[in-house]
């Protein structure tokens, strides 16, 4: 059946921000305008059963109590009979508004007025509850647009005014009292403020944030009131993102979905013309053959065999996988994602900012020949036009020495070794072994066994001495590798940049079999595509850097860590990981496993209570009523067994 046969109720889509501004009382007013015509249906249909059945009243006969059920049939009737002729004029006949109007209309042809009106009535009251159920199952997606403030503070000729975020630019100051949110991403100036990050990283416990370090858009400041410099325009704001990624994320449909969808198309014109023929082909074949009597049985057989229940509930069940995903911080592009990580066998993982905090300490400096203070200067003036964790640990490290860093001039980044560059008049080279190897610069000993890292610095030609740098795992490391082969990943790599005997320490500590390192980044990509090419099954890779991006999109499944990620991975990415926790990996692949196990769910009690009564109805042992529970009582039943994802994380 065609996806549009339920845009008025059941749309993958999230309102527009103009739609998303009605007042509550708008909203509350609409629900229940939605719900008069089946109030009405009910007390009509109520009223005439008893008088049908207890009053018997001598009048309630013949055409007038066919016209007293047409106006009870009416309210919930006439809706869907239009949206069948609707869709017919469109050249899409075999939906369920054009069996239900069939069958309903035939019932009313038999003089089965009441349970006509029933059908249709119970139709209604289950498309109805099916859409608050959607609703309630894409409610914490659309709060995510509360998130976008519809207002910035900012300075402007030495004067605060406020206006739209859009109207701010990169570079400006916006002020954000306490209580308030962020309205756009930018670079914190007061010395400090705590933030409630729970909208985009769904945790609840507050982040302090000091001066100069990143703040992003839907953030809450806590504490005091702060200042803030712009570094991205509204619609690039993270916020804007998360919410163009969820957007977007039902357009790439799961396999499973996308085979329901072609089934249903294939499946609703066969029954059509089987009730047909088993209304008509019994003449043939049975004695005492009474037409109204098949007929009967051939218009419950419509009934039952409208495919609701899996054209709304599979999709649903993906998107209450998705909308479960985003409030524990985990954004999947879409459910054919959500779907390969049931499959998920291998990951591999990038070491530095994914299982390691990227947060760099200077541990211990080595000179070689001048005084430190001369060359520690010339390395952190070239590192200050950098934002690598490294290269902050440098500078944090020069700046606490009390030494005066110089202006740099000319300087180029030479991928996977380090900086380049000309600082009052010197030629100055940090980076890896590998850097000084290329320049025939002679370190004095071979450090690759250094379980640090070490940068390496030399000044026009001549090495200097080198910075040796640590960093430490993640509080939850150990834990999410445990994890993961709880839940079923056969293998573990890690694939870093860093020195081979840095990563070869991490992985002996996370107890992870394989570790590659002194990888540049195309070599990454290289090893990646050996693993891959060594291996049948799905593989994903998760990773944070600028440098992991080529990688992420060579991966069945690319997971990017978004809380200190670059923009270049979270594009690129299948999955953004909104915090820096790995952890999230592992609650991904459980939404994932509990999504595909609630899908199937819903299949299986489809397919099962629908080929029950078929096979009843065929026989004449189901009635109208049966009908009824098979059709609008199953798929609200697998409604809202797809709604339960939400409440399982």
């Amino acid at each position: 059946m065609e996806t549009n046969n339920h845009n008025d109720q059941d749309s993958c889509c999230i309102p527009s921000e103009e739609s998303h501004s009605h007042s509550h009382d708008h909203h509350h007013e609409k629900s229940t305008n939605e719900w008069l015509p089946a109030i009405l249906s009910a007390i009509l249909l109520m009223v005439g059963i008893t008088i049908d059945q207890f009053v018997q009243l001598p009048f309630f006969d013949g055409w007038i109590r066919l016209l007293y059920y047409l106006i009870s049939y009416i309210p919930v009737g006439w809706p869907v009979v239009k949206r069948g002729i609707q869709l017919i004029a469109k050249g899409e006949i075999f939906t369920e508004f054009f069996l239900m109007g069939i069958a309903t209309v035939g019932a009313f042809a038999i003089g089965e007025y009441p349970e006509g009106v029933a059908v249709m009535l119970f139709y209604t009251i289950g498309e109805l509850l099916q859409g608050a159920a959607v609703k309630k199952a894409k409610s914490n997606i659309k709060s995510l647009l509360d998130l976008r403030p519809d207002s910035a503070i900012v300075k402007r000729n030495e004067k605060f005014q406020k206006v739209h975020p859009t109207e701010v630019n990169p570079g400006e100051i916006i002020q954000i009292k306490p209580g308030e949110k962020v309205p756009l991403d930018g670079k914190l100036i007061t010395e400090k403020s705590s933030f409630n990050t729970s909208a985009l990283t769904g945790e609840s416990k507050p982040q302090t944030i000091s001066s100069g370090e990143m703040i992003l858009a839907g953030m809450i400041n806590r504490d005091r009131l702060i200042e803030v410099t712009v570094t991205k325009p509204f619609h690039e704001s993270s916020i804007s993102r998360i919410l163009n990624l969820v957007q977007n994320a039902s357009a790439r449909k799961a396999k499973t979905e996308n085979f329901i969808r072609k089934f249903a198309r294939i499946y609703t014109p066969i029954v059509t013309f089987l009730a047909i023929g088993l209304a008509l082909l019994p003449y043939f074949f049975v004695q005492n053959y009474v037409f109204e009597d098949w007929f009967y049985r051939a218009l419950v057989f419509l009934v039952i065999s409208c495919p609701c229940a899996l054209v709304i509930s599979i999709p649903l069940g993906y998107f209450g996988g998705i909308g479960a995903a985003s409030r524990n911080g985990i954004l999947f592009k879409g459910s054919n994602y959500l779907d390969l990580m049931n499959q998920l066998q291998t990951i591999v993982l990038d070491k530095t900012g994914t299982l390691t905090k990227g947060i760099f300490e200077v541990q211990e400096v080595e000179s070689m020949q001048d005084s430190k203070s001369n060359w520690m200067a010339l390395a952190a003036s070239l590192e200050s036009k950098s934002n690598h964790p490294v290269a902050e640990a440098i500078i944090k490290y020069v700046k606490d020495q009390k030494l005066d860093i110089p202006e740099p001039g000319k300087q180029q980044e030479i991928a996977g070794h380090g900086l380049k560059g000309i600082v009052g008049g010197h030629e100055v080279l940090v980076g890896n072994q590998k850097l000084l190897e290329k320049y025939s610069i002679p370190t004095g000993k071979n450090h690759k066994n250094e379980t640090l890292t070490c940068i390496f610095v030399a000044v026009d030609g001549n090495y200097k001495g080198y910075f040796l740098i640590s960093d430490q795992l993640k509080d939850d490391a150990h834990e999410t590798i445990q994890h993961l082969k709880d839940n079923g990943i056969k293998e573990i790599v890690i694939l870093s940049g860093d020195k081979e005997s840095v990563t070869k320490e991490i992985a002996s500590e996370l107890q992870i079999q394989k570790a590659f390192g002194n990888l540049l980044p195309e070599q990454k990509v290289e090893k990646f595509k050996e693993i891959k090419e060594e291996s049948s099954n799905v593989i994903a890779f998760v990773g944070d850097g600028i440098n992991d991006a080529p990688v992420l999109a060579t991966a069945d499944i690319g997971i990017a860590m978004g809380g200190l990620g670059s923009d270049a991975a979270i594009e690129t990415a299948d999955v953004v990981i909104q915090t820096d926790q790995p952890s999230k990996v592992v609650t991904a692949i459980k939404i994932s496993k509990a999504t595909r196990k609630i899908v199937w769910q819903n299949i299986g009690l489809a397919f099962g209570v629908k080929l029950l009564v078929l096979a009843l109805g065929a026989l004449g042992m189901a009635s109208m009523w049966g009908a009824v529970f098979a059709d609008v009582g199953v798929a609200l039943l697998a409604v809202l067994n797809a709604v339960r994802i939400q409440k399982m994380f």
